[in-house]
């Protein structure tokens, strides 16, 4: 009998913690669905077009952080230059102790988290963390998806916080070109 309630709440504990988030969080959960479209230059996270300019078109995308401001997806298709780019405005705020908050608790939804792809290719999210100062205008973390082989080389997930016009940005892409590169509108 004793063994049976020591069972029972361990069940209950797992149960608790993993709807609590501990070994689940939504940021992943997203992050791991917008990887796994990565293959399909995110079809099937495509909402409607926002823009198109030239070669390149800009989508809502369908996926989106929980709280956050906006999300994208942009295309290139220029024979020289194509490439696929996600893009979440996690916060935007003119308090730089709020964006530096979410930044790092984005950063620790996302380090070391596993990754699963449509194939069963397992990988691990890393990126080493630095501290964003209200003196630097642009402060950017890039994971890396370990082991990095196949197509999965060319991915790059960034989290940013940048001050903007106004305010400060926190910001997560996924992308397989430098963000800089891909023409934004």
């Amino acid at each position: 009998m004793r063994g049976v309630i020591l069972a029972l709440a361990l069940v209950m504990l797992s149960a608790t913690l993993t709807a609590q988030g501990v070994f689940s969080n939504k940021t992943q959960d997203i992050l791991e669905k917008v990887i796994q479209d990565y293959p399909n230059h995110f079809h099937n996270i495509k909402g409607e077009l926002i823009g198109q300019a030239l070669q390149t078109a800009r989508y809502r995308s369908t996926l989106q952080l929980p709280g956050s401001t906006s999300s994208t997806v942009t295309l290139v298709t220029a024979s020289d230059n194509q490439g696929s780019d996600w893009n979440c405005t996690v916060l935007e705020t003119a308090d730089f102790s709020a964006a530096q908050a979410r930044f790092s608790e984005i950063y620790g939804q996302l380090s070391n988290s596993i990754i699963s792809t449509v194939e069963q290719k397992t990988f691990i999210l890393t990126g080493q963390y630095e501290a964003p100062a209200a003196d630097k205008k642009y402060t950017e973390i890039l994971f890396s998806l370990l082991p990095g082989v196949g197509e999965m080389k060319r991915l790059r997930v960034e989290l940013t916080l940048h001050e903007g016009d106004r305010d400060w940005v926190v910001a997560l892409s996924v992308t397989d070109k430098d963000p800089r590169e891909i023409a934004r509108f």
